[in-house]
């Protein structure tokens, strides 16, 4: 769909330019009734089913998140400049997850210091995260997706993804539009607008219990919550979308022990961005009818400062540095029927290490290593109530000891989490089935099959301990009002 043509027809109802243009859209704003309260509209109109967000939705997001339907209070200076357009009723919102896990093998019990008897397997998580958000319009042209979350895995309260967005559109004498803004945020990729980058993407939630892998890169995860970004940029005609930013560490929870403050950061802080993080992103949408496709590039390079982590002391914020230097291509397919929803979506990120700081410090065996990602989902929902997805993941990368250890004999290390290949290879494919019985309350189930884990197949940790053991039953019920 294209927007800018109706612009004229639509301008008598003074909407604000960016409001305008999302009106006409449809798809993810991060997936909270908070922007269904704030718009007027069910959660159907930018979601195929929450989180992936449709062009409509993605239009909203580019735009702000300013898209309203409340009643305002307002006020103008005496020149007709806005000086404040506050929503009456502030769009807030609440999440609940709870979750049961089921290993197909429990893990070991270590509580007596050594790998006697087993865990207890079947593991309740109520709830898994609460979540407070609030979600849309600040003022014209600003709007923010701010999200507080309790976790069962930390027992704690923390600012989680965060994106505040400054935006506006021109209609050019062509009549095709351009959305362009600023972004800040906390986790490179939570900005982004498509359902394939690591922040939204799938499996939209994973158990709190299941056995995480050795490794993953950088930009999947690595930084989130620990880095605040600033990028500019800018969707031309609803299908070319370019941004560039730079990320710096923003710790949280970490105070330097001379000031007693929140900064400035020292050796006793951990991965440390030195300067600026570079993050860049490419793609091209096209949609005809009721089909989308969209094929791009992003990707980031973290230059970080071992600090705290370097041979378990403290290491000055200077000299050398490990380098991880990740690009990734992305695609999706996305099909809106009346009754049937389809998608696929595709990323796979390569990430380049230079470890000098590690190797010279002695905890790799390499100071260059590499680390590939892929994942492959498909998605399918009949009249946005039930639906499934399968799909597949692969890491692989380099060996090296002394970032995939393996067990060291005589100590009272269980493996699990080890790798006696010193080798990162995880793969395997995720089943999940979900019923939304209203469209704010869905419950799923997950199943996760590994046919590789660490490095191996069979005994991959040294113990005795297969990569299907670690095949995860997931049920979940995920609500939001």
């Amino acid at each position: 769909m294209r927007f800018a043509p109706l612009i004229t027809i639509l301008r008598p109802l003074r909407l604000p330019g960016a409001a305008l243009l999302a009106c006409l859209a449809a798809g993810e704003a991060n997936a909270v009734p908070s922007f269904a309260r704030q718009t007027g509209l069910a959660c159907e109109a930018c979601h195929t089913v929450w989180p992936e967000l449709t062009h409509f939705g993605r239009t909203f997001k580019a735009n702000g998140y300013v898209l309203d339907n409340l009643k305002q209070v307002r006020d103008v200076s005496p020149q007709k400049a806005e000086l404040l357009d506050l929503a009456s009723t502030p769009p807030l919102s609440i999440m609940l997850q709870a979750g049961y896990t089921q290993l197909a093998r429990a893990v070991p019990d270590t509580s007596s210091g050594k790998p006697v008897g087993t865990a207890q397997n079947g593991t309740v998580d109520f709830p898994q995260q609460v979540g407070i958000f609030y979600a849309g319009k600040i003022a014209p042209h600003l709007g923010a997706f701010l999200q507080l979350t309790y976790s069962s895995s930390g027992g704690s309260i923390g600012i989680d993804n965060t994106d505040i967005r400054l935006a506006n559109l021109a209609v050019l004498p062509s009549e095709q539009s351009l959305i362009y803004g600023v972004s800040l945020n906390n986790n490179p990729t939570v900005q982004d607008l498509w359902n394939t980058t690591p922040a939204f993407g799938f499996p939209y939630a994973t158990s709190a219990s299941r056995v995480g892998s050795l490794a993953a890169t950088a930009i999947d995860g690595g930084q989130a919550q620990k880095v605040a970004g600033l990028s500019v940029y800018a969707f031309w005609n609803e299908s070319v979308y370019a941004e560039l930013g730079a990320y710096r560490s923003a710790k949280q929870g970490v105070a330097n022990t001379l000031t007693g403050s929140a900064g400035p950061l020292d050796g006793s802080s951990t991965d440390v961005v030195k300067g600026f993080a570079p993050y860049g992103r490419l793609a091209y949408e096209h949609n005809v009818g009721r089909h989308s496709i969209e094929v791009g590039v992003y990707g980031a390079d973290f230059r970080l400062f071992p600090g705290g982590s370097s041979a378990g002391s403290a290491a000055p914020l200077n000299g050398l540095t490990n380098d991880f230097r990740d690009i990734a291509e992305d695609l999706q397919y996305q099909y809106l029927g009346d009754q049937h929803l389809f998608s696929i979506t595709a990323t796979r990120i390569r990430e380049t290490m230079q470890l000098d700081a590690a190797y010279a410090a002695g905890a790799t065996a390499r100071a260059a290593n590499d680390l590939t990602t892929l994942r492959i989902n498909g998605t399918y929902y009949f009249r946005h109530k039930i639906g499934a997805t399968v799909g597949y993941f692969s890491t692989k990368g380099s060996s090296d000891p002394g970032l995939y250890p393996s067990i060291v004999l005589g100590t009272s290390d269980a493996g699990v989490v080890t790798s006696a290949a010193n080798a990162p290879d995880t793969a395997g494919t995720v089943f999940e089935v979900n019923y939304l019985p209203w469209l704010n309350t869905k419950f799923s189930v997950q199943y996760t099959a590994y046919s590789k884990f660490n490095g191996g197949s069979d005994n991959y940790d040294g113990a005795g301990r297969a990569a299907k053991d670690n095949n995860t039953l997931y049920f979940l019920a995920w609500l939001a009002y």
